[in-house]
């Protein structure tokens, strides 16, 4: 299993239980780029998604309603999957 597998498992079992360097290394593993965002804001794009993801950091944590976005682009645009 690989790690990026190991993070979308972790996510879905528990996404208030996502660090926010694991979430923002997720959204690189499957294929986002990071850009600038203002503040304490990171926001990550793909070519070919139209949904902008924002992701804020609490406490080390990610937002479980963040990572439940990241979860939902990953499987409406079939995300990471081996072509």
């Amino acid at each position: 299993m690989t790690q990026k597998d190991k993070l979308i498992e972790k996510a879905r079992n528990n996404t208030a239980g996502i660090r926010f360097r694991e979430l923002c290394l997720l959204a690189e593993h499957v294929g986002f780029l990071k850009r600038d965002g203002k503040g304490s804001h990171v926001v990550y794009e793909k070519e070919g998604v139209l949904e902008m993801l924002t992701f804020q950091e609490r406490k080390g944590m990610a937002k479980a309603y963040q990572v439940k976005q990241l979860l939902v682009a990953i499987e409406k645009y079939r995300l990471g999957e081996e072509k």
